[in-house]
């Protein structure tokens, strides 16, 4: 008989330790609405192929909030983003339980109110994932040409800006540059476009000297007091696609620090797709967890 996880350990919703209306419930991320600000809460659910699993992952959580604290922070120089405070001892209106902030602590953060832009702003540095499979079918990503010959996993010359039309309810929709011009127009496209390249050549060279490969990742921006700022998360193993350097080879699938474990475990478990899969087993939850935590270790510690 597998093993089961202890569900104790796991935040699966903040819904009632939160006194404020929750205004949105994402795969991960609850937002309550403070009057100015919103209040992001990061639980520590887990999705894979568009369904949340059972069950969640320990601290899942907290690592995706404190990458996106620290990288937040390092960015910041460069690009302002929605961060208010963390502090939970300042919310205690609408936290009164002293246990309850105890527990969210290192959860949450609060955030301004920004209009969200719903593109997501994807920079690949390498031909990897999906990216992969669009080259080997027509040469190109999103609509951009790529040399001929290049093999899986190779490093690109320059990173490349490939966007998605940001969907709620099911998968992001891939866009060429051109969609994405005629969706928000010409000038703040070129422009988060600088801006995500840039942002992810700043992190691939942190990342580099910490002996990890940042393959590729995921922005969100918002205009907020007509200003482009960051929001949502950043550099995270959801938002972000990380190796290790010394598992780095082409031509391979190579084991990167996120929720792969889980992704594996389901390919191969005879699930169907179309109906809720069953409980993820202890073992599995356990490799997850580690591998978030080891991205945290390796870039924070």
């Amino acid at each position: 008989m597998r093993g089961r996880v202890l569900v104790s350990n796991i935040l699966d919703t903040a819904a009632g330790l939160v006194k404020a209306p929750l205004v949105h419930k994402g795969k991960v991320r609850e937002l309550y609405d403070l009057g100015e600000h919103f209040l992001i809460v990061v639980t520590d659910r887990i999705s894979a192929f568009d369904y949340i699993l059972k069950p969640g992952v320990p601290d899942k959580g907290y690592v995706l909030n404190a990458l996106s604290k620290y990288w937040f922070g390092i960015t910041s120089g460069y690009m302002n983003n929605h961060i208010v405070h963390t502090d939970v001892e300042q919310l205690q209106d609408v936290i009164p339980d002293a246990a309850a902030r105890e527990l969210l602590k290192e959860r949450i953060i609060v955030a301004k109110k920004a209009e969200r832009i719903s593109i997501e702003c994807v920079v690949r540095g390498y031909i990897t994932g999906n990216g992969w499979r669009q080259y080997e079918k027509t040469g190109e990503i999103n609509g951009q040409k790529l040399l001929e010959g290049l093999r899986k996993n190779q490093r690109l010359e320059h990173p490349i800006f490939t966007p998605a039309a940001k969907n709620d309810v099911g998968h992001d929709e891939d866009i060429s540059v051109q969609q994405m011009c005629e969706l928000i127009g010409e000038e703040i496209t070129y422009e988060l476009q600088k801006r995500s390249i840039m942002l992810y050549t700043l992190a691939h060279a942190i990342c580099e000297q910490k002996g990890i490969i940042l393959a590729d990742t995921k922005f969100e921006f918002g205009i907020y007091n007509g200003e482009l700022i960051i929001i949502d998360e950043i550099f995270t193993p959801d938002s972000s696609r990380y190796w290790a350097q010394d598992k780095y080879a082409l031509d391979i699938e190579i084991d990167s620090m996120d929720k792969e474990p889980v992704r594996t475990y389901l390919a191969n478990s005879g699930w169907d797709k179309n109906s809720e899969p069953d409980e993820l087993p202890a073992s599995v939850v356990e490799e997850t967890a580690n591998r978030y935590k080891e991205i945290l270790h390796r870039l924070v510690d």
